[in-house]
């Protein structure tokens, strides 16, 4: 389900509840605690790990943009980079995989941006 989907339903929800009624804030409220932050607590440690293992340089130059199916999807801003990490990317899928066994990545995909 979409994550706009998602909202609509908890508006609806809180609608129900509420006599037809609701707050955006109440539903944005809903949507963070039953949607976002269990995905911020599996996928969090990730980002910083990432963080930590990447040399500063190679940081400097890629952004981690989604995290779904088993695959990070990291984005670089040159071709020259995206090399770079392409050659070391079993080695930070594998320290990755150790070190956050809940995320069960299984890829690691580079984009240019």
């Amino acid at each position: 389900m979409s994550e706009g989907a998602q909202i609509y339903n908890a508006i609806r929800q809180r609608k129900q509840k509420h006599n037809g009624t609701v707050t955006l804030s109440e539903a944005l409220g809903q949507f963070m605690a039953e949607q976002i932050s269990p995905r911020q607590a599996k996928y969090g440690a990730i980002v910083e790990l990432w963080r930590q293992i990447l040399p500063v340089e190679l940081r400097r130059h890629c952004e981690i943009t989604d995290i779904s199916g088993g695959q990070l999807t990291v984005r670089v801003d040159s071709p020259s980079y995206k090399y770079e990490l392409h050659l070391c990317s079993s080695e930070l899928l594998r320290e990755l995989q150790q070190q956050c066994p809940r995320a069960r990545l299984t890829k690691i995909k580079f984009v240019i941006s």
